[in-house]
């Protein structure tokens, strides 16, 4: 993949230059990158932005908000906002899914039966029918015998490189449950393509099952050494417990004395550092002869100078990146996780609520700066209970509503009560929408008693949470423009992360190929961007 039309990265001075790019354009904007939304009131964060742009924004329509992400810009916008996106958008890699034939010649996706599809949902089935047939392609390309999956989840793509793909594959995943689940589904898949084998009389046909192994990887040597120890052991294998570090030390030093399998690596989302090690494990290790890297969590990074200096860490990666002596800081990794394409496909009214719940969370902030400064010294979370809160207000009004409705209904006579039922449930609805969003100040005073609740926090008397709001309710409506134009900048932050990944691979010179694709459809998979590496 080349990249955009301004901006290339098929070397790596042309990837240096883009990710220098990005690093100019963002620079001015740290205020928007480093900032924490709950402090939206406490700290007044919509001053640091241009007041032209938030005074066109302050009255927008939620509907044209949420597309900002995705660079659209609006006619009337100020001519500053509409470069500051569309420069914005020319740094980010094209997220639109290849033609993967144009990328693999010859590549077949093959679809997945109702047998290995059981538990996915569209959106894994779709990661895992392409993913299986890219790493699979070049499993073959490179000659390996054996494909790790990094990260293996509940095995639903290392079982697709077994059964469908006939690969020897070994899974590693940090959570024993898991482990046992991908046996567990393992052994039923068997039994279905032995009943099948049995039928069709091929009694020479052997089934390869992938080998589970639970283990957290901590470093490239043990991710070698892992792979090597278990490639020729059935079944499942658990190295978590009180004696794993020791068990590590002995995986560590068994680190080039196992079998000269050629390896595959594989990792569909493999969160943070995960990613990282796959990557460094291909460089490194001789055996090692092709990667395939799909990231996510940007967030659990670890990141030089501010995590762990001196460490290896997760961010820079690239030499280029190191010499430039960046650093993102744990806000931007985060925003680095928002999707455009999410924010393209919400509903007007859930995005609206959205902007709601995180006026409420910043108002609480408001709440606990005021009554529990103490508290803020240890940045708590109250995590998602917002939006739950909506979900139980909402379906207690919609079973009052219809509880009504069914008792008019039979006040109706006969040829009316359906069209009577309609309208009182389209009223009921919204009788719903009205009521929780209505009356803001009761529904402010209950997110804040669950918020208090969730911190183990007794409400003090005398908190006026109705004198709190009225406080922050002038300024809420620039919530949905601060956060839409925050999150505008995480795809660009994405793809400085990858690309610095990327960028890693080419500096090692005509040894390996690397190149990014676009790999899924963004609408079903939006962290749809894979890092691929082949050695030459």
């Amino acid at each position: 993949m080349a990249g955009t039309g301004k901006y290339s990265c098929e070397t790596a001075s042309q990837t240096l230059e883009w990710i220098n790019a990005i690093v100019r354009f963002i620079k001015p904007y740290a205020f928007l990158m480093n900032a924490h939304v709950v402090n939206f009131f406490t700290d007044s964060l919509w001053e640091a932005v241009d007041k032209e742009w938030m005074d066109c924004l302050r009255a927008e329509p939620v509907e044209n908000l949420i597309l900002i992400p995705c660079g659209e810009v609006q006619d009337h916008w100020p001519a500053s906002l509409k470069n500051f996106l569309r420069d914005l958008r020319s740094l980010v890699f094209p997220r639109e899914q290849v033609d993967l034939q144009k990328i693999f010649p010859g590549l077949t996706v093959a679809s997945l039966g109702s047998v290995l599809a059981q538990g996915m949902n569209v959106k894994k089935k779709h990661e895992v029918q392409i993913l299986s047939a890219i790493t699979s392609f070049i499993a073959k390309r490179v000659g390996a015998q054996t494909v790790v999956d990094v990260g293996a989840g509940q095995g639903y793509l290392a079982q697709v490189l077994s059964f469908q793909y006939q690969h020897s594959v070994v899974a590693i995943d940090a959570c024993s449950h898991h482990g046992s689940v991908t046996n567990a589904r393992a052994e039923r898949i068997k039994k279905h393509y032995a009943a099948q084998i049995r039928r069709s009389g091929s009694v020479n046909t052997s089934l390869l099952v992938p080998k589970t192994v639970t283990c957290r990887v901590l470093s490239t040597d043990m991710l070698k050494a892992l792979s090597d120890m278990f490639i020729h052991e059935d079944g499942q294998t658990n190295l978590i417990g009180e004696d794993n570090e020791e068990l590590c030390m002995k995986i560590d030093s068994s680190y080039g004395r196992g079998k000269e399998d050629c390896l595959v690596l594989a990792g569909l989302h493999a969160c943070g550092d995960l990613s990282v090690t796959m990557l460094k494990n291909f460089v490194e290790c001789v055996e090692v002869k092709a990667v395939v890297s799909i990231g996510c969590c940007y967030n659990l990074l670890s990141e030089e100078g501010v995590d762990n200096a001196g460490m290896q860490c997760g961010f820079p990666m690239s030499n280029g990146v190191k010499s430039e002596g960046f650093s993102l800081g744990k806000c931007a990794r985060d925003l680095a996780c928002q999707s455009a394409e999410r924010w393209r496909s919400l509903e007007k009214d859930d995005a609206g609520h959205n902007f709601e719940l995180h006026s409420f969370r910043a108002a609480f902030q408001m709440v606990l700066s005021k009554y529990y400064p103490e508290v803020l010294k240890t940045s708590p979370s109250i995590g998602r209970h917002g939006k739950a809160l909506r979900r139980q207000q909402r379906r207690r009004i919609l079973e009052s509503s219809v509880n009504s409705s069914v008792q008019s209904q039979r006040d109706c006579e006969g040829g009316k009560s359906g069209l009577v039922v309609a309208k009182l449930a389209a009223q009921s609805g919204a009788r719903c929408e009205d009521t929780l969003f209505g009356d803001k100040c009761l529904h402010f005073e209950k997110f804040n008693l669950s918020g208090l609740h969730r911190l183990g926090l007794k409400p003090l008397q005398g908190i006026n949470f109705q004198t709190i709001w009225k406080e922050a309710e002038p300024f809420a409506e620039l919530i949905g423009p601060y956060w839409s134009l925050r999150a505008s900048l995480g795809a660009v932050l994405e793809t400085l992360i990858l690309l610095d990944r990327l960028l890693f691979l080419q500096e090692k010179g005509s040894s390996l190929e690397a190149f990014m694709l676009p790999a899924f459809d963004p609408s079903l998979s939006p962290r749809n961007l894979a890092i691929v590496a082949v050695k030459i």
